[in-house]
């Protein structure tokens, strides 16, 4: 028989805390500030998918048949990753990171409690597009309207 300590179990659901209280955003911004939604990409340093993982740390995570273009794998593996570098940031700080602190765990995890300018930038872009929402022109009867296709307009 297993024997679980609430210790575990706090460190469990702080761990899903990272993982899921922004979970689609964040996906979705890390996506685009790495590779604009690029399932393809190949950055400069070699690095894949449409979150630019180093192919080392792809090999590190992913299934044996994973594959990089595909964004469900891409996907499986980026959050392997994330929830190893929040458990270990969790560990040290006792609390979630915050989705500045998530980038830069993301793009430069040395650098979470001092990041440089360039990973600071992009992180604020991540930040940026997690709190952006579309938006939606109220109609002349102070209604919101839903948007319309561009075939349409």
């Amino acid at each position: 028989m297993t024997r679980t300590t609430p210790k575990f179990l706090a460190a469990a659901a702080v761990l899903g805390v990272c993982l899921q209280l922004h979970a689609a955003d964040r996906w979705e911004a890390l996506s685009l500030v790495e590779s604009g939604d690029n399932d393809r990409a190949v950055g400069p340093g070699g690095e894949v998918s449409r979150y630019q993982m180093k192919p080392e740390t792809w090999r590190r995570y992913a299934p044996t048949n994973a594959d990089w273009s595909n964004p469900q794998d891409a996907l499986v593996v980026a959050k392997a990753i994330m929830q190893e570098r929040c458990a270990v940031f969790e560990s040290s700080t006792h609390r979630p990171p915050t989705d500045f602190e998530f980038y830069v765990l993301w793009n430069a995890p040395a650098q979470v409690l001092r990041p440089g300018r360039t990973v600071s930038s992009r992180a604020e872009r991540f930040c940026n597009l997690i709190r952006s929402t579309p938006a939606v022109p109220p109609d002349p009867g102070g209604q919101t309207k839903p948007a319309q296709p561009a075939s349409t307009r």
